[in-house]
């Protein structure tokens, strides 16, 4: 069998005052796959269970070695996940809401590619 991309969706997550990078990065692959459908697996493909697409999980942060990948990798509702943090995203100046969290005013900004992939 030969493992073939299917595809690949980017998204976006922020989190304003906590400087939570776990956080963002979880809204970052919300944000990447709420808005599709991947029906082609099973009408094209003929996919038979969606737990058998492997699922490749790139997350870009500040801070990648604070990321809880087993939690950004339970956004995915299928498939065999993995999840990789690397450099990257961003932090922009914000503002310290001590009601929210005390002693951080950074926005954190993650990016995630989710790549899909199937075996044929």
């Amino acid at each position: 069998m030969a493992r073939k991309r299917f595809i690949v969706e980017l998204g976006t997550g922020v989190d304003l005052h906590g400087e939570d990078v776990t956080e963002a990065a979880c809204r970052a692959v919300k944000d990447a796959i709420s808005s599709n459908c991947l029906c082609g697996l099973m009408e094209i493909v003929d996919l038979k269970d969606p737990g058998q697409m492997e699922v490749e999980v790139l997350i870009a942060t500040p801070r990648p070695e604070e990321v809880d990948t087993v939690q950004v990798a339970s956004m995915l509702p299928f498939g065999k996940t993995s999840v990789t943090s690397v450099q990257g995203g961003m932090a922009a100046q914000g503002l310290c809401v001590p009601q929210i969290a005390p002693d951080c005013d950074q926005i954190i900004v993650a990016n995630a590619a989710v790549t899909v992939f199937i075996n044929q």
